[in-house]
């Protein structure tokens, strides 16, 4: 079992325990159908059924369950891949880097592996970058990459990770937010990719991290909730042109066919 996020990423912290961590996400190297399927047959034979297990199948790239006080998401693809039309492509990538089992550390005396670091940049970034699209993100989600970049720098392959920023329109965020964790939160420049990016949008995102632009809260009735999430698209169209070459408008699209597969996320 890999751990994505979380835990991690608090193993980057100066102090693990000050890294808030909620869902696990795990990732089974392709074997995800199977886990479920396992979970399903040991509820099968529980006599009590206040232990079963229930899979929610509602949502894109994982199913999640409920084990004891804790979400897990059990992921199939890294990436929504409904989302965006290049992000068919992006998976791929992730698929070939999911597949490296040597970065491990042992909890009770089991190996509990993590993502090699070129998978955890990606990771990192594109989980941050669709957070930071679709809705918001915290100083957390930076303070993960800052203190990942810090302990891992020397092992990421930075030329290949620039090639990937580039070749899906992640670029011009992608050095902001390295711009972000060096001018504002203080971490040595030497350790991030020298990139070029506009002082005035850094500001602007920086702010918005600080307090979103769009800060209406999400209604919990269809229709309302529906004309808000339109309204969110529109607000959030300046992060879109940041960070993915891809229209606007294709996105959108992709959008609905993404809640028509799945309409329990709408």
């Amino acid at each position: 079992m890999m751990v994505l996020k979380g835990y991690a990423c608090s193993l980057n912290w100066p102090k693990p325990d000050h890294r808030p961590c909620g869902d696990i996400d795990i990732w089974l190297f392709g074997r995800q159908k199977e886990a479920d399927e396992a979970l399903i047959k040991t509820n099968t034979n529980l006599t009590d059924r206040t232990n079963s297990i229930t899979i929610d199948k509602s949502h894109h790239h994982h199913t999640v369950f409920e084990w004891g006080e804790f979400t897990v998401e059990n992921h199939y693809d890294f990436i929504n891949i409904h989302h965006l039309k290049g992000n068919n492509e992006l998976e791929k990538i992730f698929k070939d880097l999911g597949q490296d089992d040597r970065n491990y550390v042992e909890v009770n005396n089991e190996k509990v592996y993590l993502p090699s670091p070129n998978l955890h940049a990606l990771f990192l970034l594109k989980h941050m970058i669709a957070h930071f699209v679709g809705e918001r993100i915290t100083f957390r989600h930076l303070l993960d990459w800052a203190f990942f970049v810090e302990k891992h720098s020397k092992e990421i392959d930075w030329q290949w990770l620039e090639g990937v920023m580039n070749n899906f329109g992640m670029t011009t965020i992608f050095n902001i937010f390295n711009a972000i964790c060096v001018e504002d939160f203080g971490f040595g420049a030497a350790i991030f990719p020298q990139g070029q990016f506009n002082p005035s949008v850094k500001d602007r995102v920086f702010n918005e991290i600080l307090e979103p632009e769009f800060s209406e809260e999400q209604p919990k009735n269809l229709l309302p909730r529906m004309a808000y999430k339109i309204r969110r698209w529109y607000a959030n169209g300046w992060k879109h042109d940041l960070c993915y070459k891809e229209s606007r408008w294709s996105a959108f699209w992709n959008g609905i066919w993404n809640h028509m597969l799945k309409p329990a996320s709408i």
